[in-house]
């Protein structure tokens, strides 16, 4: 037989079949779950509640002389918001694996968007600590960098999460493409970890609740490994998504 050539019947089955899966594929898209439009802003405003209340609890401190945050507002509001970032950073690292689980893949719309929350603590975070915990001097931001250890590794975990909040775009998968973007947002665990390190340093005598960050998160790591984990006839058991 000619080379090129095929037995009569045979492209035509091949297409028939090809057709036959592209039609399933898409009925089982059709069928798949999908969150209702309005789930998404409402995410975003509740995740935005927490900064609504401690920016009225710090304005009421000082002007009305309550007392929400305790008797050290600025203290109390730093560790507040500082808290919200790493709950949204591990919530963005809990996305994939719940995905893994619950087989629900329009979750993944949340990655980015607790990606981006987590960013947006962070970064009050540092604002009240620069703006009003040392009042915007520059000499004692760079000296507490250089010599408190905990301050050094929280700012090189925010300092990580600005390529990941540049790159947050598909306009940026494009750009790079996904092997480099991948890469770029591999840093996400590197963030956390950091964050999570900073957290227990900070509070010093009661280290409980940094010890659950850190448990969830070792936890959000084991459920990666065992997906990714070697297996009999593969390679790999699972391909997580890269990035969160």
């Amino acid at each position: 037989m000619e080379a090129g050539l095929q037995p009569a019947g045979v492209e035509g089955v091949g297409g028939v079949q090809g057709v036959a899966r592209s039609r399933v594929e898409r009925v089982r898209r059709a069928k798949a779950p999908k969150a209702p439009r309005w789930v998404h802003p409402l995410v975003i405003v509740a995740a935005l509640v927490p900064f609504v209340w401690v920016a009225f609890a710090m304005w009421s401190d000082v002007f009305e002389g309550t007392r929400y945050l305790g008797s050290e507002p600025i203290k109390e509001s730093e560790h507040f918001t500082g808290k919200w970032a790493l709950r949204f950073l591990l919530g963005c690292l809990a996305v994939t694996p719940l995905i893994r689980i619950t087989k629900i893949g329009w979750l993944i719309t949340y990655r980015r968007t607790f990606g981006l929350i987590a960013f947006f603590y962070a970064c009050v975070h540092l604002t009240i600590y620069f703006g009003l915990d040392i009042e915007l001097m520059w000499s004692n931001l760079v000296e507490d960098v250089l010599d408190r250890t905990y301050i050094t590794l929280g700012m090189t975990a925010l300092l990580l999460m600005v390529p990941l909040a540049l790159t947050s775009t598909k306009a940026s998968i494009r750009w790079l493409g996904n092997r480099k973007w991948t890469a770029v947002h591999r840093l996400v665990y590197v963030s956390a970890v950091l964050g999570v390190i900073h957290f227990y340093m900070a509070v010093k005598k009661d280290v409980r609740e940094p010890l659950v960050f850190a448990a969830i998160l070792a936890t959000l790591f084991a459920i990666r490994w065992w997906y990714r984990r070697p297996v009999a006839g593969n390679k790999r058991a699972g391909d997580l998504a890269s990035g969160g």
